[in-house]
């Protein structure tokens, strides 16, 4: 597979797709990546932990409808060009 433009937006297309699935309770609790770890006092500057959790929320909750379409499309293009 050539280094294209096209294989480095696939690629973050997966690595979101990878993200966006990553369940709370089933996966990341069990790593101990869990909500309740996240909890931190007023001023605390976040860890990197907190803010890769919130990272994993974000992702979840904002890109869940525009990656069905964001899939779709790549496997039209795929399905098209090969």
């Amino acid at each position: 597979m050539a280094f294209t433009l096209y294989a480095l937006i696939q690629t973050a297309i997966l690595l979101t797709n990878a993200i966006a699935v990553l369940h709370e309770e089933r996966f990341l609790s069990k790593i101990g990546w869990g909500a309740e770890q996240s909890i931190g006092g007023f001023g605390d500057e976040p860890g990197i932990k907190a803010q890769l959790l919130n990272l994993i929320r974000s992702v979840r909750t904002v890109m869940r409808v525009p990656l069905i379409a964001v899939n779709a499309v790549c496997i039209v293009l795929l399905l098209l060009f090969g």
